[in-house]
């Protein structure tokens, strides 16, 4: 076993892939996590929401051995449905191909698998157990179990994965202040639900959805596609889940906006806004004054810390260090993008000052995927409609069949390539300024003469790093 033995706090989703990977290399890791083990007692609390997998958390999934596994439990998310007021809907493919897709995945199923693999790797689990503070001079922290008792853990490098709300970052920033600063959204969300086709009663199915139905169908509108209901100031999404139903978020400012989670306080007022603004998701919701009335308001925010490491004794990873909002669908992936590059570095030979070297190669990124996410929020409730957004996305897309060493939109080098996030948002801003002046002076994509186009693009643009594509 290697000589440090590391102690992770959080068993999340990142915390248990960066254990299984640790560990997969014969380092000894223990995993401490405050809620009980959900294998056996389900889930208490948290997130329910489903999450979009993209290539950056399948390269952690794939150096686990465990890619195939979560893409088996998966749904295909081949593109953005966007469905308009009056009921029309318009695919966005995300890629070129299926390949360059984005997959549903269940937070809780996805959770449970990777707490069997961290075990079955050598991990040592420890459910139950509330970090209460730390002792970086005396590399000590401090527990409390489920009834309360008290107890010491002897530490030689301690890791926080546990969330957002890290308590490990709590007590690194009592030890040593890190600059952390919180920006709320000012926008929150609520879950809402379409069961399956199965469990929808007719009176709210089209003769179609009913044929479907009886077919065997499990989904009530397209399975493979991230559903969109872009309104300006607010959104409905909705993502496939494996048994057929829809997660649907509903994205609303608090407050001093109309809509608001402030003007809209109840079912009763929530549904005459849908009935408006979101007519042909309303009949596919049987519970939606009950999941509307029952569920909470979440909160949305982005978290920076100018430091995410006291020396080589702590440091924080994914949420924990850079917590995102979800627009860009890639919290979850930018946070298994720390443990696939992270472990490696444990695991060599030269671990001194592994924490610092980590933070100045992680941060850059963490803080423009911080950005684009927040960049992509106004996107999906609003550009996606509007015709200077559509016209720079259609003659995106040919520029990158005509060059594609030279363009690439920066959606798919976002989500379909690892390549760093702070390259991404350099270079997605020379192209959009390229696009802008190329477009200058013409009504329709189809005035571009694309062959110039082109060839003003290699002449400006220095050629895209090497790329290896899902599908090619």
């Amino acid at each position: 076993m290697h000589k440090q033995p590391i102690t992770i706090i959080g068993a999340g989703l990142v915390g248990t892939l960066l254990a299984t990977l640790l560990a997969q290399r014969g380092m000894a890791v223990e995993l401490f996590e405050k809620r009980p083990d959900p294998r056996r007692q389900g889930f208490i609390g948290g997130r329910s929401i489903n999450l979009a997998l993209s290539e950056r958390g399948l390269a952690g999934l794939r150096m686990a051995g465990l890619d195939q596994a979560v893409l088996a439990q998966a749904v295909m998310m081949r593109g953005r449905m966007i469905h308009a007021r009056d009921c029309t809907t318009n695919l966005q493919r995300y890629g070129i191909n299926d390949g360059e897709s984005n997959q549903s995945v269940s937070r809780g199923d996805l959770n449970l698998l990777l707490l069997d693999a961290a075990e079955k790797a050598g991990v040592a689990l420890h459910f139950g157990q509330t970090l209460l503070d730390a002792d970086f001079a005396r590399h000590r922290l401090t527990f409390a179990d489920h009834d309360g008792t008290r107890h010491d853990h002897a530490f030689a490098r301690v890791i926080g994965a546990d969330g957002a709300g890290s308590a490990l970052r709590a007590a690194m920033n009592r030890h040593a202040a890190l600059g952390e600063r919180i920006e709320p959204l000012g926008h929150g969300y609520k879950e809402l639900e379409i069961p399956s086709l199965a469990e929808l009663p007719d009176t709210a199915l089209t003769a179609q959805q009913r044929q479907r139905r009886d077919a065997g169908d499990k989904f009530a509108i397209e399975p493979n596609a991230l559903h969109i209901w872009p309104r300006g100031n607010c959104m409905c999404i909705a993502l496939p889940n494996a048994s057929g139903s829809f997660t649907v978020t509903l994205f609303l400012p608090h407050r001093d906006a109309e809509p608001s989670f402030a003007s809209l306080p109840d079912a009763a007022r929530a549904r005459h806004c849908f009935e408006t603004d979101y007519a042909d998701i309303l009949p596919l919701m049987p519970r939606f004054d009950r999941d509307y009335d029952d569920h909470p308001v979440g909160t949305l925010a982005t978290l920076y810390l100018d430091r995410w490491h006291l020396d080589d004794d702590a440091l924080l990873i994914g949420d924990a260090a850079h917590a995102i909002v979800p627009f860009h669908g890639q919290g979850m992936n930018a946070g298994f993008e720390d443990a696939a590059i992270l472990a490696p570095l444990l695991a060599g030979n030269d671990t001194a000052g592994v924490f610092a070297r980590f933070t100045q190669q992680r941060k850059p990124d963490a803080d423009a995927i911080a950005a684009m996410a927040l960049e992509n929020y106004v996107e999906m409730r609003d550009s996606v409609v509007e015709d200077d957004y559509l016209r720079k996305r259609i003659l995106g897309n040919r520029l990158a069949d005509l060059a594609p060493t030279h363009f690439m939109p920066r959606y798919r080098m976002v989500t379909f390539t690892s390549l760093p996030y702070a390259y991404c948002v350099q270079r997605g801003l020379a192209q959009d300024t390229l696009l802008g002046q190329l477009l200058q002076g013409h009504a329709e994509v189809d005035d571009v003469d694309l062959d110039a186009a082109a060839a003003t693009l290699r002449a400006t643009l220095p050629p895209l790093p090497p790329l290896t594509l899902p599908g090619a």
